[in-house]
């Protein structure tokens, strides 16, 4: 696979924090920034399958289960 070319921006600080880990990691700053990418990309399908997964459970008002808890003493 061929890697695509893209511009980031990132804030100074930031920028420079990166180019620090790239070279205590023996990485390059677009292998780091890859990996955070995908990770992130992962996270959000995960979510997604969860609340797929979840879709057909009921739903109950917040102002039911605040009653539920101060009847059990538990707030």
């Amino acid at each position: 696979m061929t890697p695509k070319r893209t511009t980031v921006y990132l804030e100074p600080d930031l920028h420079r924090a990166l180019k620090i880990k790239a070279a205590e990691t023996d990485q390059s700053v677009s292998e780091l920034v890859s990996v955070s990418v995908r990770l992130s990309l992962q996270e959000d399908a995960q979510d997604l399958a969860a609340f797929k997964r979840r879709a057909r459970e009921p739903n109950m008002a917040f102002e039911i289960i605040l009653k539920d808890l101060r009847r059990r003493g538990r707030v």
